[in-house]
């Protein structure tokens, strides 16, 4: 009985120092809160455009976290679709943009993705451009 008691003793000491040195070790650390991004818009829609012209949007973000974001990656669904983006860190609280260009070569309906990858705790966020492609009237007017 004395064996079961002082056995159980030492656990339950051992379990408590072990729990308070991991409680004592974060609180003389400082957690670094993660920026966040936010996107006033993640979608949009050209409408209908006439082959051959400049389609292109800004999709406007604001660092809404706490640290510097980075961007650390944008992909695109195919070579038509070309995204710009800074590669400088973006301090808390401030605006920038992912400029995305469509090569409106191609006739017909078109929806494509642009997945940003950042430093973020929402690391990836998809961006999407649509719109439909029309041959150009001959006369220049668009009747």
């Amino acid at each position: 009985m004395k064996k079961s008691v002082l056995l159980l003793s030492v656990i339950l000491i051992t379990f408590s120092t072990i729990f308070a040195q991991a409680k004592g070790a974060d609180s003389g650390r400082k957690i670094k809160k993660k920026p966040q991004i936010t996107f006033e818009v993640t979608e949009h829609d050209f409408g209908t455009v006439d082959q051959g012209s400049d389609v292109s949007f800004d999709f406007m973000y604001k660092n809404t976290g706490k640290s510097d974001l980075i961007i650390t990656n944008v992909k695109k669904s195919c070579g038509c679709t070309i995204p710009e983006w800074s590669k400088a860190p973006l301090k808390k609280k401030k605006i920038d943009m992912i400029h995305v260009k469509y090569d409106s070569k191609r006739l017909g309906v078109f929806r494509k993705t642009v997945t940003v990858q950042s430093n973020a705790e929402n690391s990836s966020v998809i961006l999407i451009i649509k719109g439909k492609v029309v041959k150009k009237k001959e006369d220049g007017s668009d009747l």
